[in-house]
């Protein structure tokens, strides 16, 4: 571990929470999920579509206070509505929030209006971040017509405008193409190590997963791990699929006796390395009525 990360490690989280919990009704979208992300890190939420992901995001951008627990800004807490996170973060929704009608700076400024950053500050960080993003010879062209890469570039460079500490990302990449993905982790990783940005974000996507420091995985409003992509990979190879049972360890037994697949016990389910390998697998899943999705956590090498 070189000496920044020892600091890192050490350190007072940027972020953290405690026992956070939330539901809709009857349904449980979070379940006491903690967990502490250092400053400088880029940390991930990796899980299926109905794990948690989107309620977590909503809480941690402001949208939305949990109905028990605590999070804490630098060791101090403070209520996930509070505008003293608001400040500090900059915040990137997984569906487009561009005024389309509005040239790039004019997004930006916009945006910086929202966060009183002085006009003649606003205009020289904007025009920073329209080279930065490759747009600078687009600053007044309509966001509308711009391509979905561009527009992501836009709206990350938006989230900037007012200098946040913590960035705060919602499937950052959904629907981009290879060059744009990899542009948009090129900048994401240089404001990590140049400015010291904080990031989070969620992603179901490998690829994404793999360039995070950290993961939370979550399954059914829980966190069921929290490891490095590599640690994560090292224990269960491939694609994972989860699968919910009662009773893991019985269903894991089960499992592996019928299909040959390497079968994990997590809380709330069973953890399934290459699934693919197996159709069976799936129709097993359905006609025994046990919920099943594809749960990406690392690309094996193999």
């Amino acid at each position: 571990m070189d000496a920044g990360n020892a600091e890192r490690a050490t350190a007072v989280p940027r972020i953290a929470a405690r026992g956070l919990s939330f539901s809709y009704g009857e349904r449980t979208a979070l379940a006491g999920v903690s967990f502490e992300i250092r400053a400088g890190e880029i940390f991930g939420f990796l899980g299926p579509n109905g794990a948690g992901k989107s309620t977590l995001f909503a809480i941690l951008a402001g949208l939305a206070r949990p109905a028990a627990g605590e999070l804490f800004l630098d060791g101090v807490p403070l209520d996930p509505r509070s505008p003293a996170l608001r400040a500090r973060m900059g915040v990137v929704f997984q569906e487009p929030s561009l005024d389309s009608k509005l040239g790039s700076l004019e997004n930006l400024l916009l945006g910086a209006a929202l966060f009183r950053v002085p006009r003649r500050e606003a205009k020289a960080r904007a025009a920073q971040l329209l080279e930065s993003a490759g747009l600078a010879d687009r600053a007044r062209e309509a966001a509308g017509r711009l391509s979905g890469g561009l527009r992501r570039r836009l709206e990350l460079a938006r989230a900037l405008i007012h200098r946040p500490e913590v960035l705060l990302l919602d499937e950052p990449t959904t629907g981009l193409d290879a060059a744009s993905f990899r542009r948009t982790w090129e900048e994401i990783s240089r404001l990590r190590r140049e400015e010291g940005l904080t990031v989070i974000l969620t992603t179901h996507r490998p690829d994404e997963a793999e360039r995070c420091d950290r993961l939370a995985v979550l399954s059914r409003g829980r966190i069921v791990a929290e490891e490095t992509p590599e640690s994560l990979r090292s224990r269960v190879s491939g694609d994972v699929v989860v699968v919910a049972a009662d009773e893991p360890r019985e269903l894991a037994s089960e499992i592996e006796a019928r299909f040959g697949l390497a079968a994990h016990p997590v809380e709330g389910g069973v953890a399934i390395g290459r699934p693919f390998a197996s159709r069976p697998l799936a129709q097993f899943t359905l006609t025994n009525g046990r919920p099943a999705r594809n749960f990406p956590v690392a690309r094996s090498s193999t």
